[in-house]
């Protein structure tokens, strides 16, 4: 059963297995085209009791309030480890999600054991910003066009789904207002891509063949640039690969785990 945590200027809602098992704490991060709950195929595979499990929702997704205050998503992830105590984690971040892990591995890397890094995104890489793609969702906002963003979203993002999609499109129908709600209070992190060299852990990055071009091109970008990374090209994934391959993320996932309980 979830809560609300508190963070600076608010709350957000979290879940926590709290079963101790023998690998270490592991933190699940969303990404924006979805909450918490894509993360839910994933669960069964990460093995029950195995490792302590913790995800949450962004402010303004899934079961978090809307932020009302400025506020760092690299500082809610700090608040949730420090509620439920956790001092060194294993963070598994996709998109948006992925971001706030690296800034946190990079701001304080003995809080961070592993990373596993899922179709990520990173502050301070140019190449992801479609001016075509921002203009078109901002006249469909202004439309209030729900069935335009949805479309247009799996478009860019959904390539590898079935048709319907109704998985997906129901992830983004409960994220897209949040991508509205936290215009203007959430404060960016700061540019990380030049610092990915900085890094000194075991990291394993998932790159999506059926993901935006835009994206593959970042995460192709990001994979060089951090010490000894694992990439992992996966033919079946787009921007959804909790959805599209939750085993695959799933054993990922516990790989890292056990090079973190090894080092």
């Amino acid at each position: 059963m979830g809560h609300l945590v508190q963070v600076k200027g608010g709350e957000v809602w979290a879940d926590d297995t709290g079963a101790d098992g023998a690998g270490p704490p592991v933190v699940l991060l969303h990404p924006g085209v979805g909450d918490s709950r894509l993360w839910e195929p994933v669960l069964p595979g990460l093995g029950a009791g195995r490792h302590r499990v913790i995800r949450y929702d962004a402010r303004g997704f899934g079961r978090s309030p809307a932020p009302t205050t400025s506020y760092a998503q690299v500082d809610d992830l700090r608040s949730v480890l420090d509620h439920f105590e956790l001092p060194r984690v294993v963070l598994a971040g996709s998109s948006m999600g992925a971001r706030a892990a690296i800034d946190l591995a990079l701001d304080d890397p003995g809080r961070v054991a592993a990373l596993g890094l899922f179709v990520p995104g990173v502050a301070g890489y140019e190449g992801l910003e479609v001016p075509e793609v921002t203009e078109e969702i901002g006249r469909l906002a202004t439309a209030g066009d729900m069935d335009g963003l949805v479309a247009l979203a799996l478009r860019l993002w959904g390539a590898a789904g079935p048709d319907p999609d109704p998985e997906a499109e129901s992830a983004l129908r409960a994220a897209i207002p949040a991508w509205f709600t936290t215009y203007g209070h959430e404060t960016p992190g700061a540019p990380a891509f030049d610092r990915l060299g900085e890094l000194d852990l075991p990291c394993t990055l998932l790159l999506g063949e059926r993901d935006q071009p835009e994206v593959i091109r970042c995460n192709e970008a990001m994979a060089a640039r951090i010490p000894g990374c694992r990439l992992v090209r996966h033919p079946e994934c787009d921007h959804f690969p909790t959805l599209r391959a939750p085993r695959d993320v799933a054993r990922l996932v516990r790989e890292l785990c056990e090079r973190a309980a090894a080092d």
